[in-house]
């Protein structure tokens, strides 16, 4: 589905990342990725993607720096010739009541979360224009839809992101640019792994489903976002959450 094309997924030495670069591999395509402490884990994922008979480039780059999501694109771009995909799927959590949330928690989200979507789009936008294609993936969540207490912060920077996204399409669409959001509910990676046992059995209550995702369900749709196959989809959020909303 993805035959020749390259990837840049920002996140992707685990969870969800890494489930959408295993599966673009398998789909024939070549992944460029970015980490920032998974050293083992990321170059594992190296060996992986290549074992696919597609090209990897891992890149250890914060995606929350604008300069270096700039050189980071354009490491892609010299070494790919072209960028036809872009997942932001960089995320991380630092959950506490608003009344104990420091300045430096809200930051942090806010800027891995939110402003490195902003800061990787406006890298990847000007290639893509001149390719006249595209497709940009940011990842939300059920949180940024619905909101979460304790998650302030978190909820904001993914609400952001569906925003921003919308209004990228609206942008970009004339050039035959594609901006897409997924919102994923309770996911099976390392975020949830890390609540309590009660904790995870009070949250699967509240999933129609009445279990979590794997990161692999997640993945699949970004595949379809990716693809062809969603030639006409943009500006849209897709929920992957067992029906929780």
């Amino acid at each position: 589905m993805l035959k020749d094309k390259t990837a840049l997924i920002t996140g992707a030495s685990r969870g969800i990342g890494r489930a959408i670069a295993l599966l673009f591999a398998e789909n024939g395509c070549n992944i460029a990725y970015t980490y920032i402490n998974e050293e083992k884990e990321a170059q594992e994922l190296a060996q992986l993607i290549k074992s696919k008979g597609v090209n990897a480039l891992c890149i250890k780059s914060d995606a929350g720096d604008f300069s270096a999501s700039h050189e980071v694109v354009q490491q892609v771009i010299s070494q790919f010739g072209k960028l036809n995909i872009l997942i932001c799927n960089a995320g991380i959590t630092r959950d506490t009541l608003l009344m104990r949330m420091s300045e430096q928690q809200w930051d942090d989200v806010l800027s891995t979360n939110l402003k490195s979507v902003f800061n990787y789009c406006h890298a990847a936008a000007r290639q893509m224009m001149q390719q006249r294609s595209g497709s940009i993936i940011a990842m939300s969540s059920i949180v940024g839809m619905a909101g979460n207490a304790g998650q302030a912060n978190y909820a904001a920077s993914k609400a952001g992101i569906i925003g921003f996204i919308k209004s990228l399409s609206k942008e970009l669409g004339a050039r035959n640019i594609r901006a897409n959001a997924i919102a994923p509910g309770f996911i099976n990676t390392d975020m949830t792994m890390a609540l309590s046992e009660a904790t995870r059995e009070e949250l699967i209550k509240t999933i129609p489903m009445r279990r979590y995702g794997e990161a692999n369900e997640v993945a699949k749709v970004a595949l379809f976002l990716a693809s062809d196959m969603s030639s006409y989809v943009s500006g849209q959020v897709i929920s992957v959450n067992g029906a929780m909303g």
